[in-house]
């Protein structure tokens, strides 16, 4: 079996969809209406999707409260210190520094405008 997507409930999954689209490459390949305006956004590879949706009788977590840690999303890159700086230009706020892990990933956490955990990541040796 594979991942076909992870699922996160948020306020407002239209702007959320459009600003991950937009800003994190991420492809939105299917939009539903209400009441749930369930988006489900795929990834540049096409490997994983993320599938963002308000439901009314669901409370969304308050992710800003949440230490990054607890919950992120990750994304890989290239050049993180050069996608931090146009993702904070685009909204984004910082939740840390760039660091570089003792296995010599460098890694930078921020948060997108709605308060989600997104992380930056160059991996020295790649994953898989």
């Amino acid at each position: 079996m594979r991942i076909e997507h992870i699922a996160m409930i948020v306020k407002d999954p239209v702007a959320v969809a459009k600003w991950y689209a937009e800003h994190l490459g991420m492809r939105i390949v299917r939009a539903g209406g209400a009441p749930t305006h369930t988006h489900f956004l795929a990834d540049e590879g096409d490997y994983v999707m993320v599938e963002l949706y308000c439901n009314p009788s669901v409370p969304v977590p308050d992710y800003r409260s949440m230490d990054p840690l607890v919950l992120h999303l990750a994304f890989a890159t290239d050049d993180v210190n050069r996608q931090r700086q146009k993702l904070l230009a685009a909204g984004a706020t910082p939740a840390g520094d760039i660091s570089i892990t003792p296995a010599g990933d460098e890694l930078a956490m921020l948060r997108d405008p709605w308060g989600f955990a997104v992380q930056l990541a160059k991996r020295q040796q790649p994953m898989i």
